[in-house]
């Protein structure tokens, strides 16, 4: 077994204390990594807070990890030590189905393994990437470009995959009108891809306090959704909109902003339900739909686009002793725009 340092929760009001957990004995297809860098989602803080369900502390959080592999199993063939690269929300599947076939594993039938707050196929609690090492399967890692710095690189595995996914899959490019409804963590790396993309890019912000941000990540307009003025301007405007608030909107306001046959995207995950009036869906024959990470194969796509267009998150480094004040930072959105964590500060 491998002893990890780590920064653990021990229940939905705790704060994060130092802790020591084990890491398995590599298996012959296992990698074993060295984290340099963990990215805060807000995941990560629904899962702590116990918003999600029963959680089975102590917990590790992290699942936005960048390192270095320095050992691997006897039958490991995508990876050397030394290698640059990257663990996201998942760490195996069952790779059998039919969906897992498809290169989809995050909508695995038998259900993924996330990176934390799981249970692995040997029985055993997964923990995060607030800790020194992890061990994962060599299918679950990816390979981080050479161009991208490790600590800008955690936050691409998840804030990253999941804006990304949505806009490849619905088709942000060129001649298309996008709307990204907040710009935290998730919305600044929508805003920045989906213009790398050639969309035309709007930001929907309860303010204009970033507005100047917005612009210089790419993009072309920003409203204030405070503003009713600015739901009627922009009523059936645009072919895709991202949601990418933790918070409960008002989804049918959001959906009159859509084209015909305009889809509205769900990648936030608010604790409590949404609702919506189903005659803003059909009179426009629009769409309202959710998307969660992805795949293997277009998590080291995204990585390769990034690196091909010099895409990075905008972060803010802090230690492992500032894990409980970043906490509070994400949830007044104090944060431009992604906290990560110096793991050489455990």
């Amino acid at each position: 077994m491998i002893t990890a340092k780590a920064r653990a929760v021990d229940g939905p009001d705790k704060s994060f204390r130092a802790a020591e957990i084990k890491r398995r004995d590599l298996d012959l297809h296992d990698v074993l990594i060295e984290i340099k860098y963990a990215g805060i989602c807000h995941s990560d803080i629904h899962t702590a807070h116990g918003e999600w369900g029963p959680v089975n502390y102590p917990l590790v959080p992290g699942h936005e990890i960048a390192g270095i592999v320095t050992d691997v199993g006897a039958q490991v063939t995508k990876y050397k030590v030394g290698d640059r690269v990257g663990v996201g929300c998942m760490v195996d599947s069952c790779g059998e189905c039919e969906n897992c076939s498809k290169g989809e594993e995050q909508y695995c039938l038998k259900g993924n393994v996330p990176t934390y707050a799981g249970v692995d196929k040997y029985g055993e609690p997964t923990q995060g990437g607030y800790s020194t090492h992890i061990v994962v399967t060599e299918d679950f890692v990816v390979r981080i470009p050479d161009n991208i710095e490790l600590d800008v690189a955690a936050p691409l595995l998840c804030a990253g995959i999941t804006t990304y996914s949505p806009l490849h899959h619905w088709g942000a490019g060129p001649g298309k009108k996008v709307g990204v409804v907040g710009l935290g963590g998730l919305g600044h790396m929508a805003v920045k891809i989906a213009h790398a993309m050639g969309a035309e890019v709007t930001v929907l912000s309860q303010t204009l306090s970033k507005k100047e941000d917005g612009l210089q990540f790419g993009a072309d307009h920003y409203y204030a959704t405070s503003n009713p003025e600015t739901f009627e301007k922009l009523a059936g405007t645009f072919d895709l909109i991202i949601n990418t608030v933790s918070a409960k909107i008002d989804i049918s306001a959001y959906l009159s902003l859509l084209a015909l046959d305009g889809t509205l995207v769900n990648v936030g995950a608010p604790a409590e339900p949404l609702s919506l009036n189903v005659f803003s869906l059909i009179g426009h024959r629009r769409s309202f739909a959710g998307s969660m990470i992805g795949g293997i194969r277009e998590t080291q796509e995204m990585l390769n686009f990034c690196s091909e267009h010099n895409i990075a998150p905008n972060i803010e480094v802090i230690s492992a002793d500032q894990i409980d004040e970043a906490y509070k930072r994400v949830l007044a959105s104090d944060v431009k725009y992604r906290f990560v964590i110096d793991i050489s500060t455990m």
